[in-house]
């Protein structure tokens, strides 16, 4: 047995012993849904909700105003309904007077401690504070005091105002967001930074124990305030255990025997031995096994930083950019390499599934690999010649896709060089804009195209905000601004096909492939919510 099996078994037996120990109303526990992390979790504290790990645990333990449904549309949560003031600028959120913040071992309220409008603007002020360095203090850039106002205020116990220094139609979506998670301001200022491993929210579950790199384990919150159609209280399990295997095989084997519920992604170690050549799940495992699979707001690519110093770097060139983009063929790509899990990247960052994504736009790049020697001879470099080797940075999990793009690249005379490095590493030389190729991805933080397209507004340059590349184009800006000043949604999405085919032109990416959600799930799961979002939804789901 793997060593990872045998921590596994060890902590799955722990944590029923957990269970069983609560007394007598416990022992009726049997529900326990078991998920591996293999990326590992650094922080319980929404206001660090940043990767998808730290999402998924946050999702299961605290809520934010509002939510979105499996299809993205925005429901009620923490507040029943809102209201927006006809200029845009004001939004008015009427809250839920029965949620109550979690009651655990490590924090004791004198008494039970139902969540107000208090706790909402200390919560979203806390996302502002310097001295927090929330990443997600960028989601209120636009929040504003009014005539003296704070931005937020508490009108009354139940009742949120926010200001906005403009209108923001994306808004409302990003109060989704896990850093917009309410939190009670007596358990932050006990643990400060510590809040991270102490967490109180509302959320359908609650912390018993978090032993960082060994085991989590989450336990039901009977006071959850949502119920499902039938009047009954959510959720239906009684405890969540998450492991930490960081070995993906190992944990795609202890999902095989049974041992994990859920298994999220395809891996190169087991996606030949779970999927057919054509992306179906193989017979083999049909009778056990349930494959969940829809678009993912997820557009992978490499990125091209646009004001490189070195003037000498051919990437510089807008031509050589285009060849690379014209060099290689995507379909085959996820053909042999992804099972056909996903769609090619042929057309600009805004991802299939997303509005205003269009199969038929007359922007983005094809394999065309007698355009890409074209362009390459445009820029000085007929067939290769002088042109000097290209530094690609990327991770380990991206290596098979690189390698094949270098290849295919080759044949037209541009000689990539791939320096692998740690996720953490590269994340922060992308930060300080020190890498001049890197690999990139980009996951919807909210259903809306302006999400993607932010990448490419000049003020968020990096560090400060999400334009990468430094890419800077002023018809661009333009048209990013009066996309966001207006209420119009089929005009804001006409802005947003002109700016992904002014960016595509310029091309300050190379866009590989458009992602797929792929969730598989032991045949006794059921109610597993799937999403383009990848949001983890645990609350309605039911274990036979």
């Amino acid at each position: 047995m793997r060593a990872g099996a045998i921590r596994l078994s060890y902590w799955f037996l722990l944590t029923i012993l957990l269970l069983s120990c609560k007394g007598k109303q416990d022992t009726q526990h049997r529900q326990v849904f078991r998920y591996n992390e293999s990326a590992g979790i650094t922080s319980l504290d929404p206001a660090f909700a940043k990767d998808q790990a730290n999402i998924w645990a946050c999702y299961q333990l605290f809520n934010s105003l509002v939510q979105f449904d499996s299809q993205l549309q925005i429901q009620p949560c923490l507040a029943i309904n809102w209201e927006i003031s006809a200029d845009g600028k004001i939004y008015r959120f009427y809250l839920r007077d029965d949620v109550f913040f979690h009651e655990t071992d490590f924090f004791h309220f004198p008494q039970k401690r139902k969540m107000t409008a208090s706790d909402v603007v200390y919560s979203f002020n806390r996302i502002l504070d310097p001295k927090v360095a929330s990443p997600g203090a960028w989601l209120f850039s636009m929040v504003d005091s009014i005539k003296g106002k704070p931005a937020f205020l508490a009108i009354n116990d139940t009742l949120v105002e926010i200001h906005l220094k403009k209108p923001f139609p994306p808004f409302l979506g990003l109060l989704s967001m896990q850093y917009c998670s309410v939190v009670p301001f007596e358990v932050v200022e006990k643990y400060g930074k510590d809040f991270r491993k102490y967490p109180v929210g509302t959320g359908p579950f609650f912390m018993k124990m978090w032993r960082e790199g060994v085991k989590l384990s989450l336990l039901k919150n009977k006071n959850y305030f949502e119920k499902d159609d039938k009047g009954n209280r959510l959720p239906y399990l009684d405890a969540v255990a998450v492991s930490f295997i960081i070995d993906k095989q190992s944990a795609f084997m202890e999902f095989v025997k049974g041992n994990l519920d859920f298994l999220s992604g395809l891996d190169a170690s087991y996606k030949d031995e779970l999927l057919s050549k054509d992306g179906q799940l193989n017979v083999a495992y049909q009778k056990r096994i349930k494959m969940l699979s829809m678009p993912y707001l997820n557009t992978e690519y490499f990125g091209f930083l646009m004001d490189n110093k070195d003037e000498q770097n051919p990437l510089k060139i807008k031509e050589v950019r285009q060849a690379i983009n014209y060099g290689f063929d995507r379909k085959k790509m996820l053909r042999f390499l992804r099972s056909n899990i996903g769609v090619a990247g042929t057309k600009g960052m805004i991802p299939y599934g997303m509005p205003p994504f269009d199969s038929s736009a007359n922007y983005g790049y094809d394999y065309n690999p007698q355009k890409a020697r074209d362009l390459l001879k445009k820029a000085g470099f007929p067939d290769g010649k002088n042109l000097p080797p290209i530094k690609l940075c990327v991770t380990e999990n991206y290596m098979d896709i690189t390698l094949y793009i270098a290849h295919e690249l080759e044949q037209i005379g541009i000689k990539v060089e791939i320096s692998k490095m740690q996720p953490a590493i590269l994340r922060q030389f992308i930060s300080k804009s020190e890498i001049p190729f890197f690999r990139g991805s980009w996951i919807a933080d909210y259903p809306d195209a302006e999400n993607y397209l932010a990448l490419f507004f000049s003020e968020n340059f990096t560090p400060n905000g999400p334009n990468y590349t430094h890419y800077k184009n002023k018809k661009v800006d333009v048209l990013y601004q009066k996309s966001q000043s207006t209420g119009d949604r089929d005009l804001r999405e006409q802005f947003y096909r002109q700016i992904d085919s002014l960016v595509m032109e310029d091309a300050p990416v190379v866009v590989l492939y458009y992602d797929r959600v792929l969730r598989f799930v032991q045949n006794n799961i059921e109610g597993m919510e799937n999403n383009s979002m990848n949001l983890l939804t645990l609350k309605k789901v039911k274990k036979r």
